[in-house]
């Protein structure tokens, strides 16, 4: 006969920690890339380094924005990338991306585009003629993922995450939902093929709704707010103030009490040492000489 447990000691589901606020960012001061995006960095900062963000390198926030109509297009011209990824995730507008290993598409509001530098490319970026000349409103994001020293030198990558393709989940009836763009939210997985775990959520709330979700232990987690006023693990939070937390924990419930969106993002640190400059990120000084060397002997290929 099988034996009881003593009292007292019966076996209890795990019950899961909050994860604690390390900071509250808000918004520095807005600059221009190029002469289409207008944005606000919000790290590597000198109080969030690689370290504190790793396995993200960098998060340029573009506010909703609208541009003047113009008889040219607006955006950046052809520059290099190597050993990272870049993730742009567009909200409202849209954009026209080119790179040198092939990769390319227009992105609208909704879309995402997921472009692995890896060995290098040369890419542009600029608003879509139409876009230009008629003007608009412009509210995007752009992040900076590293590889691993592993995959740093792969052949470059494209995809072209269009809004039909990213999963949504619903959160209630009133219409607040999640989209999964990269990760594993209850259940569901995200669109974006990752190199190293990591979650994107492009989540919206409507005014009293809430959402709960878990992030992997030791994760490097944060929360930026990209419309309305939130409460995340009873942090208050309003327009463009990003949250970052302790690697400690794992749950994580946001309430708004506005119309609200944010954007939560935690990934598993990668752990290797960083070495950047400009649009290379490698892992030592070596590694970017030689960089700066193959870009300028044409390595990285060609825009017609």
């Amino acid at each position: 006969m099988a034996r009881l447990p003593p009292k007292g000691n019966c076996p209890t589901k795990k019950t899961a920690m909050k994860k604690e606020r390390k900071a509250i960012y808000n918004a520095p001061k807005h600059h221009m890339v190029g002469d289409g995006f207008r944005v606000f960095n919000y790290f590597p900062n000198n109080l969030h380094g690689f370290k504190e963000v790793d396995p993200f390198l960098m998060l340029d926030y573009n506010e909703p924005h609208n541009f003047p109509p113009s008889e040219h297009k607006k955006g950046v011209g052809a520059h290099p990338h190597r050993g990272f990824e870049t993730v742009t995730i567009v909200f409202e507008g849209a954009l026209e991306h080119r790179d040198s290993g092939g990769g390319g598409g227009r992105i609208e509001a909704g879309d995402v585009q997921w472009m692995t530098a890896a060995s290098g490319v040369l890419h542009d970026e600029f608003h879509p003629l139409e876009f230009s000349q008629k003007g608009g409103r412009m509210h995007a994001i752009q992040l900076w993922v590293n590889l691993p020293a592993k995959n740093k030198m792969d052949k470059p990558s494209y995809q072209n995450l269009t809004s039909d393709i990213i999963p949504n989940v619903p959160l209630d009836q009133k219409g607040s939902v999640a989209r999964i763009i990269s990760g594993d939210f209850h259940g569901t997985k995200g669109a974006a093929r990752t190199f190293t775990p990591v979650e994107m959520y492009d989540i919206t709330l409507k005014a009293g709704a809430n959402v709960k979700f878990e992030v992997a232990e030791r994760q490097n987690t944060m929360i930026l707010v990209t419309q309305g006023k939130v409460s995340a693990n009873e942090n208050d939070l309003a327009f463009k103030d990003m949250l970052f937390f302790h690697q400690s924990g794992t749950e994580i419930e946001v309430m708004a009490s506005e119309d609200s969106r944010i954007m939560a993002l935690s990934g598993e640190p990668i752990g290797e040492p960083v070495a950047s400059y400009g649009p290379f990120v490698m892992n030592t000084q070596n590694e970017l000489v030689e960089a700066i060397e193959d870009f300028n002997s044409g390595k990285f290929g060609k825009l017609n």
